[in-house]
């Protein structure tokens, strides 16, 4: 079996992942044949209780590495829903591995199921529904040489 690949960030300042947003996630995302995964640790800046990773921090976590399933399903999707069970708090600090795949793929959707684990203990688990997307749906809204060099680093590892 081949070795996991990193995957490269939605963009360089993705909330989730990208390494150019100080105060994001920067999330490292790893493909392993049919999921994705990042080790991630919450800090300070993504906190909500004291000591306690914030509960949108999590979401968002859960809503990015959702979004790299793309990978395994040689697509470009965008979030249509997303809902998280909280089960256990997160704390700060504690090296969290999330970890994403898709459930059901049709022609227009996918239904990706997430974790996010400690020690092999579940915190949190996460569904949602993405809809596949062309490129026209990002060059609406982004400089067309950060889609068109997303697409082709896509397409370069489909």
């Amino acid at each position: 079996m081949p070795a996991p690949i990193r995957l490269p960030p939605h963009s360089p300042v993705c909330m989730g992942c990208g390494p150019q947003n100080s105060s994001g996630l920067q999330l490292e995302v790893y493909r392993d044949a049919d999921h994705v995964y990042a080790d991630h640790s919450f800090t300070e800046k993504h906190a909500g209780g004291p000591g306690l990773a914030h509960g949108g921090a999590i979401s968002a976590a859960c809503d990015d590495i959702m979004g790299f399933t793309l990978w395994i399903a040689g697509a470009p999707a965008v979030t249509r829903t997303l809902t998280v069970k909280y089960r256990r708090p997160v704390p700060l600090h504690v090296p969290v591995r999330l970890t994403a795949w898709i459930d059901e793929s049709t022609d227009q959707i996918l239904h990706i199921g997430a974790t996010g684990t400690v020690e092999g203990e579940t915190y949190f688990s996460a569904t949602g529904e993405f809809v596949k997307v062309g490129l026209a749906h990002f060059q609406r809204y982004a400089d067309p040489s950060i889609v068109d060099s997303f697409f082709l680093s896509f397409l370069r590892r489909k």
